[in-house]
């Protein structure tokens, strides 16, 4: 969960995704879809499926890995985690990198090039594994994080605090802050989406991306097209991918959400759609559910926030 999400957010879902999988067998035994509807919110979604499959993986081989390499070979694990749990939980000496070992071990050396790339991530390493204690590596790779977030941090570093100020050749340049050299940051790319909100009674339209999908593979979402000039082209697209015969309505809102790189943004009409329903040929599925049904299923956050931006519209 902490994977590219904050402490504070993790901290609202991991309690509760423990109550209802409390251990490896109940979350093997578990449907895919009700994994991902315990994660939902806590966005990339491929770290639900990838923890799902690790522990089917697991459960069939009858015994938790405990050394690093065996650890790399589950779904989901790369380097950084095969570390941390090899050396925490079994006392395997290897070393552990993370953002916050990374700019420490980067200073020290005064890195210029970045350490995300390969030559910089060998020296990183190499300097992160100079410094473990072999004798206790799990307390070792966590003074390391934790000497990484709270001292040596990315902006104004504490180095009069710092265990390791004589030594370090960043702070002997006056400029610490400039180390590791910040690596370029991908463009972000805007999308415009239009979303349709077709209701049917006290229910409403809801289409599950399918599992291959680039983005959000397997969850629940409202309908939506990007493209088309006008507003007959988007009708006909919502046709083609989702089926029936659609009819687009006023404008409810206008929402944004953020994917990784991408900025999209939603522009949120009522919907009128008949012959709709069930699998459409190479496309998503789609299935009509009450509010209630919805919550239930694994969504995007998109959906409960396309609903809010529906209802302030509407003046709800």
């Amino acid at each position: 969960m902490l994977q590219q999400t904050r402490v504070e957010t993790v901290l609202r879902y991991y309690e509760p995704f423990l109550r209802r999988f409390p251990d490896l067998r109940s979350l093997a035994a578990a449907d895919l879809a009700d994994v991902l509807a315990a994660w939902t919110g806590l966005g990339y979604y491929r770290r639900a499926r990838n923890l799902h499959s690790a522990a089917l993986r697991i459960c069939e081989m009858g015994q938790f890995p405990r050394g690093s390499a065996e650890l790399l070979e589950l779904p989901g694990i790369g380097v950084y985690t095969a570390a941390a749990v090899a050396s925490i939980a079994f006392g395997e000496a290897v070393a552990v990198v993370d953002g916050n070992v990374e700019r420490l071990a980067s200073r020290l050396i005064a890195l210029e090039s970045s350490p995300r790339r390969a030559p910089g991530r060998q020296r990183v390493r190499r300097v992160a594994t100079e410094l473990l204690e072999e004798s206790a590596p799990g307390d070792s790779n966590q003074a390391m994080m934790e000497l990484g977030a709270m001292i040596c941090t990315p902006t104004s570093p504490s180095c009069d605090r710092c265990p390791f100020d004589g030594d370090c050749a960043a702070r002997a340049t006056g400029r610490p802050a400039a180390f590791p050299p910040p690596s370029p940051r991908r463009r972000e790319v805007k999308v415009r989406r239009l979303v349709a909100l077709a209701y049917s009674g006290d229910r409403y339209l809801l289409a599950r991306n399918p599992d291959d999908s680039e983005l959000l593979a397997g969850l629940w979402e409202f309908p939506w097209v990007e493209g088309g000039r006008s507003l007959a082209d988007k009708t006909s697209l919502l046709g083609r991918r989702y089926g029936g015969r659609w009819k687009l309505g006023p404008v409810l809102g206008r929402a944004r959400h953020g994917i990784t790189f991408r900025s999209i943004h939603l522009e949120i009409r009522q919907a009128t759609i008949e012959e709709s329903g069930g699998e459409i040929a190479e496309g998503p599925t789609v299935g009509w559910f009450s509010s209630e049904d919805a919550r239930r299923l694994p969504a995007t956050a998109m959906l409960a926030k396309v609903l809010r931006a529906a209802a302030r519209g509407a003046g709800g």
